[in-house]
Parts: structure tokens; C-alpha cells; sequence
């Protein structure tokens, strides 16, 4: 059984924050990357699911340049086998179809049974790569899934919902679940595997094609916190609050 992990690299945000020049990402010197905590949960559902099928392999994919050898090293070390890297000078991080479509040269490549993913990410909130991949690459999605299991083709798994109400979903392989975070506790790298990790050769997949980008940022600000805080209630069919927000979006950003 081959599974493909998708890894993405974060970043915490110390509570003093200022932006680069042109206000659209923030300065280095005030984050802290990090490797997604919703995608180690993913890779170790992707360790168990292989060692209780008794063969196959466990493959790392992140798209990005060259800083996203850290989080594939740092996922590594948790005894995955190969970690792979997608970029090509086209791909946009901030918008999810680009992002996917990068992974999606890997997927093809790798030919995997499974793709898993984290639910989101910790820093932006988004959890649109797992669907868009999924739909890409033509199979299945089963968003926030936990307690993976195959058997043949078939792929179970639980998925928890608000009140204790929990689901359990049968789906045919190869298919895309992204993994909730907390789904497990992840293991701790051996020694050996962190150097395993340190030293291993990452290759680096160009995708051929890219999709025209529909997502840039404009600007990043800070929230307005404490007294500088207002809560309204739009009132109105989908068309007057969507107007409503615009309108306070705009005066946001004057």
C-alpha cells in the first residue's frame, strides 16, 4: 500500500508582528515555521494504515521552495520513507487550486493508493487543498476523517461531529481524506530516523501544467482587538450581507 501525505509548513506569529514592505506578508524576523500539527496526525495515520497492511510505503510531498525541505526533513523523522517537493516559479502558496495543482504532478508520478492531508492549516485557517486535489485527481474526498483502516480496496474511517456524534464512512481507494487534528498522538522519531531524515536526498517534481491563478494577497493588518472591537448583525437575504461585508471590508482597508 503506497500513501501519499501531503506536508505544509506554518507559520507562528509572535504577538508583536509587522509586515514586509509591501504589506502583503509578514516579516520573517516575527514568525516561527513550523510543520503543520494537522499534518503529523496525518502521517501517522499514513504509519499505521502501511504497517498494518505489512507492506508498501509512506511518501512525503510538499509544494514549495526550497525552505519546505525543513518541514519534509522534520516530517521525515517520524519514519516515512521518501519525501518528494513540487514547485515551479507559477505556483501562488495563497491560493489552493495553484497548490494543488503542483501536487497533483506527484500524485501522478507516484501513482498512490491514498492521499492524506491535514484538516487545515494552523496559520491561515485553510482547508480547501485536500477537496481541490480530490477533484483533480478524479476520487473521492472525506474531509476530517480519523481512525483509518483498509481493507482490499475499501478504505474505513471515522468522522467525529459537534456533540459526540461520530460517523463511520467506507469509501473505494484511491481516494483523499484530510486527517483532524488530534486524530492520534504522533510518534516520536527514533535516532536513527532523524538522521535518516538529515541526510536524505529530496526530489523535486515541476509540474508541467499550472492552472492561471485566482487568489493574491492584498494586504495583510492586524485585527483590531479589545475596545476597538464592534460586533453587527446584518440583517437580509445572501445578496444585502454580502454587500454588507464588501462595504466594511473596504472601509477596513482605507
Amino acid at each position: 500500500m503506497k500513501v501519499l501525505v501531503c506536508v505544509t509548513q506554518v507559520l507562528e506569529v509572535s504577538t508583536y508582528v509587522e509586515f514586509t514592505a509591501d504589506g502583503r506578508a509578514v516579516d520573517p524576523a516575527f514568525v516561527t515555521a513550523l510543520v503543520n500539527e494537522a499534518d503529523l496526525c496525518a502521517v501517522e495515520e499514513a504509519l499505521v494504515l502501511v504497517e498494518h497492511a505489512g507492506d508498501g510505503e509512506v511518501v512525503l510531498v510538499s509544494a514549495g521552495e526550497g525552505e519546505a525541505d525543513e518541514a519534509l526533513r522534520s516530517a521525515l523523522s517520524l519514519g516515512p520513507q521518501r519525501a518528494v517537493r513540487a514547485w515551479a516559479d507559477g505556483v501562488v502558496a495563497s491560493d489552493p487550486r495553484s497548490v494543488a495543482a503542483a501536487l497533483m504532478a506527484v500524485v501522478e508520478s507516484e501513482s498512490p493508493d491514498l492521499v492524506l492531508t491535514g484538516v487545515q492549516s494552523s496559520d491561515t485557517g485553510a482547508q480547501s487543498v485536500g477537496p481541490v486535489l480530490a477533484a483533480m485527481w478524479g476520487v473521492a474526498c472525506v474531509p476530517v476523517g480519523r481512525r483509518l483502516s483498509a481493507s482490499g480496496s475499501t478504505l474505513a474511517l471515522e468522522r467525529e461531529f459537534e456533540g459526540g456524534i461520530v460517523e463511520r464512512v467506507e469509501v473505494d481507494l484511491p481516494a483523499v481524506v484530510t486527517v483532524q487534528v488530534g486524530a492520534n498522538t504522533p510518534r516520536y522519531g527514533s535516532f536513527k530516523d532523524k538522521m535518516r531524515a538529515k541526510k536524505a536526498d529530496i526530489d523535486v517534481v515541476v509540474p508541467s501544467s499550472l492552472p492561471p491563478s485566482r487568489t493574491t494577497v492584498a494586504r495583510l493588518c492586524v485585527a483590531l482587538t479589545g475596545a476597538g472591537r464592534s460586533l453587527e448583525l446584518i440583517e437580509g437575504g445572501p445578496a444585502a450581507v454580502a454587500a454588507r461585508i464588501a462595504d466594511l471590508v473596504r472601509e477596513v482597508q482605507s
